[in-house]
Formats: structure tokens, sequence, C-alpha cells
């Protein structure tokens, strides 16, 4: 049992037999010299390397090893076990390795032996074998010398004279192994160049993930130097606002501090007068008090006029208090553009979408600002003209032909909604695809119906959302060639991107289904 564990583990697993001359790669997988080689040879015109095993890649045709240690090990087996690795001559006394074995006979022979074998056609040499009954009909027991090419099978000479494939379409083996080589070789290249173009998009797609890892790392370092500034800007207006109420709070304190003194003393002052007041109306005697008083003014001096309050000291500011900070924040709010451009980051403001009452279905009531549209159920006798579609939608009054737009939709008001952009040779006149958002090659859009989607010429994406989806931003970068959608209820996720190459301009479009309504956002 250890020995048969042992001869598994010395097979080569390109060829299954015996290393002969083992060497490793750098993952540690140990072929035969011929065999790896012949591997590597294969791969060279990919330019890709790769061990056949585990896969792992090389950059440059990979260097092999010779493993010593597993050729003595080889070298040692073949000695303890030569009836197991070789096939040796028939007619010799001692183990002597054959050079052809002889189907026919199901014997093998050596140089010498095989000099006096018989040249006749019966007489089929092959490389040295020790099996033979995969070689014969299991049905004659003849050699198999042809190829039934109606049954893809290896057949004797019996089988095509009087048995199952008489009659059929065959060939000398030697002729259908050429052939199939042929083929094999031809798919060989076929497959080969699928790979190589699965390798080259593996390649794009290890590319891309490498330049999207870079560009997230610099806009997180954007982003975290753009939050700095911002902390920093809004920290020095809080340092201003707080170093005004701390001065205003100094200049009250210090103006208490000064009069409370006085108050103190003009205090001490009365409390004095008051205890003479109070000695004199313990008096009996009305001659002494009279003459200790001669003047009735002086016995209730205007000591309050001297009173200082509340009033005399001021009051915190919160008038001026707030206009800095309001100012400063203004302030702010113009800083924050040339933060954000410091940063790279340029903002895009919404595009003052407005509703063009001349687009819209008999059925749609527009309001005055133009910038709400609900479908009715009946007819609001407005005037046809080409530009009116028969299907319930309506277009914005401006076109997109160049950079870049933004603009939010509410749809709060419509369990039912369509909503993108059309180009504006759209057909109007016909109720049907060739109208319809999405629904032709001159639209894109977004829809739930019956369920989410999104659209462009006939054609659905089945989408899905975290929340109930109430309000939509819409993001046309016309030179790009980019339609995005986004969220925007709880946090802004992204939708669905279109991408596309803009020829024509472009109008924000919405179909309105029955007693729905959609409202453009400020």
């Amino acid at each position: 049992m250890a020995t048969s564990s042992l001869r598994e583990e010395l097979n080569c697993s390109i060829c299954l037999s015996l290393y002969k001359e083992p060497v490793s790669l750098k993952c540690g997988h140990i072929y035969c010299r011929d065999c790896i080689v012949a591997v590597l040879n294969t791969q060279e015109t990919s330019g890709v390397y790769f061990c056949p095993e585990c896969r792992e890649e090389y950059a440059k045709r990979p260097t092999l090893k010779k493993n010593r240690k597993l050729c003595n090990i080889v070298d040692n087996y073949r000695s303890d076990h030569p009836e197991d690795t070789e096939v040796f001559c028939t007619y010799c006394d001692h183990f002597v390795p054959a050079t052809k074995t002889c189907l026919h006979c199901e014997a093998s022979f050596c140089k010498k032996h095989l000099k006096s074998h018989s040249k006749s056609a019966e007489h089929i040499l092959t490389d040295p074998t020790k099996s033979f009954e995969d070689r014969k009909c299991s049905i004659h027991k003849e050699i198999l010398k042809y190829h039934c090419s109606e049954d893809n099978a290896c057949i004797c000479m019996s089988c095509w004279v009087a048995g199952e494939h008489r009659g059929h379409q065959v060939e000398l083996l030697d002729e259908a192994s050429e052939k199939t080589k042929e083929k094999l070789d031809e798919s060989t290249k076929t497959l080969d160049s699928e790979k190589q173009e699965i390798q080259r998009r593996i390649q794009n797609l290890e590319n891309h993930r490498k330049e999207e890892k870079e560009k997230a790392v610099a806009v997180t370092k954007r982003v975290t130097e753009l939050f700095r500034d911002i902390r920093k800007h809004l920290d020095d207006v809080e340092n201003r606002i707080l170093t005004e109420v701390s001065r205003q709070e100094g200049q009250i304190t210090h103006s208490v501090s000064k009069l409370i003194p006085q108050l103190e003393q003009q205090k001490d002052q009365l409390s004095r007068k008051i205890e003479e007041m109070k000695e004199l109306c313990n008096i009996q005697d009305p001659i002494m008090i009279l003459k200790k008083v001669p003047n009735k003014d002086n016995i209730f001096p205007g000591i309050n006029d001297t009173i200082n309050d509340v009033g005399d000291v001021g009051h915190l500011n919160e008038g001026i208090i707030s206009q800095m900070l309001h100012r400063s924040l203004l302030h702010f709010t113009d800083s924050l553009v040339d933060l954000k451009i410091k940063r790279l980051f340029s903002g895009v403001e919404k595009s003052d979408i407005l509703l063009d009452i001349n687009t819209a279905h008999k059925n749609f009531i527009i309001s005055e600002d133009l910038r709400t549209a609900s479908c009715s159920i009946t007819c609001q006798n407005r005037p046809d003209g080409p530009e009116r579609f028969e299907s319930k939608q309506i277009l914005s009054t401006n076109s997109f032909t160049s950079g870049k737009h933004y603009w939010e939709v509410d749809l709060s008001g419509a369990d039912k909604w369509l909503v993108g952009v059309v180009g504006h040779s759209i057909e109007r006149k016909i109720e049907g695809n060739e109208s319809y958002i999405g629904y032709n090659d001159k639209s894109w859009g977004l829809a739930i119906v019956t369920r989410f989607v999104a659209t462009h010429n006939n054609k659905q994406i089945a989408l899905s959302a975290e929340a109930p989806l109430k309000i939509i931003g819409i993001y046309l970068d016309y030179d790009a060639g980019r339609l995005s959608f986004y969220q925007l209820c709880g946090p802004v996720r992204h939708l669905y991107t279109f991408n596309a190459n803009f020829t024509e301009p472009l109008h924000a479009a919405f179909y309105v289904f029955d007693k729905c309504s959609i409202r453009i956002k400020n």
C-alpha cells in the first residue's frame, strides 16, 4: 500500500508517468522538464505564463529549477521497481529497455530483436507499451486499424467488412488521427484566441480596478482636505464671534466692577444718615429736635439722584453678534465655492427646468410656475400644434446640446411614472413606442409601471431601490455621453447610468399617468 502511494506521488501531473528530470516552479509545483517546457511554449504566444495546476501567473517565462532530491528518489524507485516503470524486451534474459511493441505479436523488442521481427503489414509497431486490450476490438479480438467517421469509433477489419460498421465511411487510424490533430490544432488556435481575449478583458478589469482605487485614494484625500479647510473657516468664524461675546462681557464686567464700590460707598453714607435720624427720633425734647434739624429740607437729602443702575453699564449686544454671525456665514458660503474649486470639486448647479406647455398632452394640467404636471381625465382644450404629444408626455422648455446639467423630480404624487431625456426629433404624433420615453433609440428613461426598470430602445433592465422613490435626481453630462439617475430619499444612492453618443438637442421628458402628478423641484 505504501509503495502504491509513493508511486502516485512520483507521477508528473502532465504526462501521468514517473518524473523524468523533475523541475519545479516558484509556486512549488513539480513537472518533467520536457512536459513543462512544452506547456510554456504553448503559452509563449499569449505572453502570459502560469502554472498548469495553481494558475499562478509569471510576468516573464519562469526559470526551471532542477529538483535534485526528487531526481534521486525517482532514480531509486526505478532501480527498485524496474518492472513498474519501463517496458522491457520480451526476448532478452535481462531487463533491456524495449524500443517498439508489436500489437499483433503482443511482444516488445529491443533494437537487436527488432531486426528479426516480421515486416508484414499486420505486424503493427508502436511505442513500447504493456497495454494491449485497449488496442484490440472487444468483439473480434483483432487489432484496431480503422476509424469509422460515422460512429466516431476505432474498429477492426471484421467490424468494417462484416460487423456493425459495414458500409460506413472508414479511414486508416493514422489518417483519421492526422485529420483530428488538424481539427484540434484549429480549435486550439480558436480557443487560444478566445483565451487571449479573456486575458485582455481580465487585464482591462485589473487596470480599471487599479485606476479606480488610485482615484478613490485621491478623492478621499481631497475630501479630507476640503473638510479640514471648512472646519478651519468655521473655527475662525466661531472664534471671531466668541471673541466679540467675550469682549462685550468683559466690558460689562469692568463697568459693573467699577460701579459697585461707588454704590457701596453711597450705601454706607445712607446707613449713617439713617442712624442719625433714628437717634433724633429717640430725643423726647422738642426744642432739642428742632435745634438739631434746623432745615427741614435736609431731612430727606437727594442722594437717589446719584444711584447708578443696570442701564448705566449696558447689556450684551446680541444684535451686533447676530450681524457678525450672519455676515461671517455669508462670507463662508462664498468662500465654500472657492474651497471646492481649490480641491477640484466642481459644483453642478440645478438647471432651471420648466415644463413646455406646447408639448403637453391635451389632458395635462400645468401649474402657473410651469413646474408641476397632472393628468386629468378631461381634455383641457388646448390648440393642437406640431410640438404637442399624442401620448401622455411633456418636455422641458430648455434643451441641452453640451455641458453638465442636473435636476430633481418629486414623484410623491405618482404611483406610476416614467421620466428621462429625449431627443428633439422624437415622434410626437403617434401614441406608441415611437414616442414613449425609453422605447426607441432617441430616448432614455427610468420607470415604475409594473416593475422598476431602466429603459432604452425598448430594452428594459430590472433595477432595485432600497427605499420608496419619492424624489430622484437626474444628471446629464452631454459631452461625456452619460445620463445618471440617483435616489434622493434617505441616503443618496446611484440607481443607473446610461452611456450613449448624444447627437441632437436633448430635453427633460416626463410621462404622467392618469390621476398622477410630477413636480420639478426648485
